[in-house]
């Protein structure tokens, strides 16, 4: 894609990474440059980052019992959503099944974890799970507005 031209609406774009941290700003990079080019305010693009890192990170850290693992980054730019979805083999586990923490709860009475979870539902405009198979499949929405 030459500079300056945006992505053609639903073309699919899709990498696969290694499942490892060091993978991260790689993930991120393609994501950022494909939502930039899409034309996500750059508020917008902060929070998909964010909300990517968290995922991308909770993969690469619990999904394969043997890492690394891959993982298969899919993009697909709409008129008015720009769509993400991260997909792995990994252990079965859908992370929006887990109980949002009780903020109202001081910091020494909240249960471990949890919140990178809770972050992404409050960026994201949309964030759905799949068990497809084998295959764990994260989606990840953002609107232009």
């Amino acid at each position: 894609m030459a500079a300056g031209e945006s992505p053609q609406k639903g073309a699919i774009i899709e990498r696969v990474f290694a499942a490892n941290l060091d993978a991260i700003p790689d993930v991120i990079a393609l994501i950022a440059g494909e939502a930039g080019a899409w034309g996500l305010h750059p508020q917008r693009l902060m929070q998909l980052e964010l909300a990517v890192e968290e995922a991308v990170v909770n993969i690469c850290l619990y999904a394969y019992e043997v890492p690394p693992g891959e993982l298969l980054v899919r993009i697909e730019p709409g008129a008015a959503r720009f769509v993400v979805e991260l997909i792995d083999e990994g252990v079965p586990f859908d992370p929006l099944a887990v109980q949002e923490p009780d903020m109202r709860a001081g910091v020494e009475d909240r249960a471990i974890g949890g919140l990178g979870i809770f972050l992404v539902r409050r960026v994201m405009d949309e964030v759905a799970y799949l068990r497809d198979g084998s295959r764990n499949i994260l989606k990840l929405v953002i609107r232009r507005t």
